[in-house]
């Protein structure tokens, strides 16, 4: 008589269960393993495809807001909605690099065919307010900010397109990774459009802000470009005060500017202090005011290059105060806090005069930025 194990079964059934349990592991891994790469592409793709169609009513959306200003304030006699269309496509080539000798003037030269193109076109969109110099500013803002979101959706869509036909992970996930990113200064965009219709000051009129409460109650002159300036009394010192014309969206040609005031003043000046917006880091507060070296610009680096060619040919100190906002704050309308930042920084430009200049100095001082809703 032999002898043996025998396991009692307390579920009946159970064996099957278990035998049904790990073939659907089984073939969940084959799957993963031969076509998991393909279903997390299908995943991303979807992801796009929503941020797509965001996009798209983000876009629509601002082409239909800069063809109603255009009518509201340029009353056309008929309708502008092609005329816009074609504006919105509209592209710049930048000049050659091979040879990068006296390139900076190139691209200066081809950056006010662009300008006077632009204001041009908006001129023919909005008889009524050809001779409105604010106006025509604040409409070319208006479909520049629809241009900028218009060619945002079209690249997107273009890698959208692109890796969905090639079926190829690795383009739709570098764009679902940075969308995030693009999506934040999409928004941006979308609402600056209204503010750049009305006149309302963005956070990138935060220089000019300031420039115009120091230069308040004085008698401000225009010098080239697009900019004004006033000689205000400033702490014992003579304050040369520059900032884009207002109240128009106009940033002005602040390089050509501040070269034409050193020059006038024969290179003697004390120092140049130019104040601006800066990009914050995550963390940082919207508004915090910090202090530098160097010249407080963005945009291509034309004004940069004249500034710094200026400065250093009279060997003149050059100190630059950002007010600290997110890329989105910079082009949406003005918030608190940057606003309530301006007395911050004007502290900081007293302690800097006071600190480094001497009683009689004449110090330069350089509000940059868009000046759209801040007048003189």
């Amino acid at each position: 008589m032999g002898s043996g194990v025998y396991t009692l079964s307390l579920v009946p059934g159970s064996d099957s269960l278990t035998q049904i349990i790990s073939l659907l592991t089984y073939a969940f891994f084959i799957v993963f393993i031969f076509y998991g790469q393909r279903i997390q592409m299908y995943i991303m793709v979807r992801e796009v495809e929503n941020n797509l169609h965001k996009l798209r009513v983000i876009k629509d959306e601002g082409r239909k807001t800069a063809i109603e200003a255009l009518k509201e304030m340029g009353k056309p006699t008929s309708d502008p909605s092609a005329r816009v269309d074609r504006y919105l496509d509209y592209f710049t080539i930048s000049p050659q690099t091979m040879d990068p000798s006296g390139i900076v003037y190139k691209l200066d030269h081809i950056l006010d065919m662009r300008d006077e193109r632009l204001k041009e076109e908006v001129r023919l969109m909005a008889p009524a307010a050809a001779g409105d110099e604010v106006q025509i500013n604040n409409l070319e803002n208006t479909l520049e900010a629809a241009m900028a979101l218009n060619y945002i959706y079209k690249v997107v869509r273009h890698y959208y397109i692109q890796g969905k036909k090639t079926l190829s992970l690795y383009v739709i996930m570098q764009l679902q990774m940075i969308l995030p990113m693009v999506m934040k200064e999409a928004e941006a965009y979308g609402s600056a459009l209204k503010a750049f219709a009305y006149g309302q000051p963005i956070g990138d009129s935060v220089g000019p802000l300031i420039a115009s409460r120091l230069m308040h109650g004085y008698e401000a002159r225009k010098v080239y470009k697009d900019c004004v300036v006033a000689s205000v009394p400033f702490e014992g010192r003579t304050a040369l005060v520059l900032k884009a014309e207002g109240p128009g969206g106009n940033v002005g040609k602040p390089g050509d500017a501040i070269e034409g005031v050193i020059e006038e003043q024969q290179g003697k000046l004390a120092m140049v202090i130019m104040i601006d917006a800066g990009l914050k880091l995550e963390g940082e507060l919207v508004g915090e005011v910090s202090e530098g070296i160097g010249a407080a610009i963005g945009g291509p680096g034309v004004d940069a290059f004249k500034i710094e060619e200026k400065v250093t040919k009279y060997k003149l100190p050059l100190y630059a105060v950002i007010v600290k906002e997110d890329i989105g704050d910079a082009v949406s309308p003005m918030r608190r806090e940057i606003h309530e930042a301006a007395d911050k920084a004007i502290e900081r430009v007293r302690d800097i005069v006071k600190e480094r200049t001497k009683e009689g100095d004449t110090v330069l001082i350089v509000g940059v930025g868009n000046s759209i809703g801040v007048g003189q």
